[in-house]
């Protein structure tokens, strides 16, 4: 079954910039990921389809040859990859030199073909094999990098985390690789991980992968930057008289927090250093926000209390 069309796979035209095809790889990327479409065939066949398109048309030289060339691109693609292990024929001679991917011949020195077009095409795909250079492998490149979706509860985005990625180069192997995420991450943050993304090519340094955070959002507790905040039940007596409260943390733990007479609905207390971790080794701060809560259940001797309470302030 013939390949679609690498700008139909990531819905750019073929004007598109570099960067309009790298927005719409990282788009897709994240949409179809498996990390995100766990046990979906369809989704992880797409998944591949879109890293191959941008395999291509992401590196500039790749792209002229797509363009050029069209699904043959593929077939000298793959000759390339054999030549540059086992050298291809003619490598190094000076005389004719006929090259077949896939059925398709060229032939160097001889008619039919143009010899500074077929030239400049060996010299793009075979840096310069077969043209009585001798020389092996393609230009030095830096390899490319890697977005990958990681999904934390805010518990994790507090203290840090470990996790196990799958990555999966367009022509190479699946590796899994441990990588730790630090304490303080935020929602939408990129971690790089250096050297871990797309291998070079003639030796270029390999690409960095970068962890997208997503923290998903907390049933308690409300981030606003490296602050927190979570609600602390009071009940009626305490705010009015005056006590003491315990303050929950993502750590786990309850804090003790003593609270003045008159503590009104919705007043917040801050407990300094007790919220999100910096790189710096500081945290942010955490509000206890006050939330009264009004007693049932009442005896005929707390009403007729509260009764006469009533009747004294309206006095």
């Amino acid at each position: 079954m013939a390949r679609r069309d690498y700008y139909d796979v990531l819905g750019v035209p073929r004007s598109a910039s570099e960067k309009d095809i790298r927005q719409a790889y990282r788009k897709l990327a994240r949409q179809y990921h498996p990390d995100l479409n766990p046990n979906d065939k369809q989704a992880e066949a797409k998944f591949k389809e879109i890293g191959q398109a941008y395999e291509v048309l992401g590196e500039a030289d790749k792209r002229k040859l797509y363009d050029r060339w069209g699904p043959d691109f593929e077939k000298i693609e793959q000759a390339r990859k054999a030549g540059a292990t086992t050298g291809a024929p003619g490598a190094g001679g000076s005389g004719p030199f006929t090259w077949n991917p896939g059925g398709t011949t060229f032939t160097s020195g001889g008619t039919g073909v143009d010899d500074d077009l077929l030239g400049g095409l060996f010299e793009q795909i075979l840096g310069g094999v077969g043209r009585g250079t001798g020389r092996r492998g393609g230009p030095r490149a830096n390899g490319e990098d890697y977005d990958h979706p990681v999904n934390l509860t805010l518990e994790e985005a507090f203290a840090g985390a470990t996790r196990l990625i799958q990555i999966t180069p367009v022509d190479g192997l699946p590796k899994t690789i441990e990588v730790k995420i630090p304490a303080g991450v935020a929602d939408g943050q990129r971690v790089r991980i250096a050297g871990k993304g797309g291998p070079g090519r003639g030796g270029g340094q390999s690409g960095d992968l970068y962890l997208v955070v997503s923290v998903k959002p907390h049933q308690r507790f409300a981030r606003d930057g490296d602050d927190l905040t979570v609600p602390v039940d009071v009940p009626l007596y305490t705010a009015v008289l005056g006590g003491e409260v315990l303050v929950p943390t993502l750590k786990g733990t309850r804090l003790a927090l003593k609270i003045g007479p008159e503590t009104q609905n919705g007043q917040r207390f801050r407990l300094a250093g007790q919220g999100m971790p910096r790189s710096d080794g500081t945290r942010g701060d955490l509000y206890a926000e006050m939330r009264l809560v009004v007693p049932t259940s009442l005896t005929e001797r707390e009403r007729t209390l509260f009764q006469e309470l009533a009747a004294l302030r309206a006095s």
